[in-house]
């Protein structure tokens, strides 16, 4: 029997692997990140039916709402987590201390490489801000792993960076 034909639009054999990715914020590369949660958008169901035909009901698209997004990184003395989580709130803030909510917003960007190194995908996610931090994991000395930290963001969404085309990948 033969193998019917299909046409790939891409070159590639498979998918990319989750491994190889960066974060960005502010134009510099964040240290360390070892996990970023997945982009997740969705969008609410309208429903309402005719009089005439109240057996049917009709759906449309409404409200989209983006999911937050978690970054993940071993506890070092880089304190850029920290400080950005500062931004939205310090301990200790009484009158005359409150934090300024101007800068508390980023715009960041996550990299996918392929195997060879190269840049393959990449989204910008927007006005990001940090709504929860955990500074310290649970620790456990019967444990045998390593002290991660986490910054949870909410975002008002993200896009595709469509200027990145599919590489020619190596021949070694």
């Amino acid at each position: 029997m033969p193998v019917p034909e299909f046409s790939m639009n891409t070159p590639r054999d498979g998918p990319y692997k989750t491994y190889k990715f960066r974060v960005m914020w502010e134009g510099r590369y964040v240290a360390g990140v070892s996990k970023v949660s997945g982009l997740t958008r969705t969008t609410q169901v309208v429903k309402h039916r005719e009089g005439g035909l109240p057996a049917l009901e009709h759906r449309s698209p409404g409200q989209t709402e983006y999911s937050a997004i978690t970054l993940e990184r071993g506890v070092t003395h880089d304190l850029e987590f920290e400080q950005w989580a500062n931004k939205v709130w310090t301990y200790g803030n009484s009158e005359g201390k409150e934090v300024s909510l101007k800068d508390f917003r980023k715009d960041i960007v996550i990299e996918l490489y392929n195997e060879a190194g190269q840049k393959v995908l990449a989204y910008k996610i927007f006005r990001c801000w940090v709504c929860e931090y955990t500074a310290l994991p649970d620790l456990d000395a019967s444990a045998n792993s390593v002290a991660i930290q986490k910054i949870k963001l909410e975002n008002e969404g993200w896009v595709r960076d469509t200027d990145i085309k599919e590489p020619e990948e190596p021949s070694f």
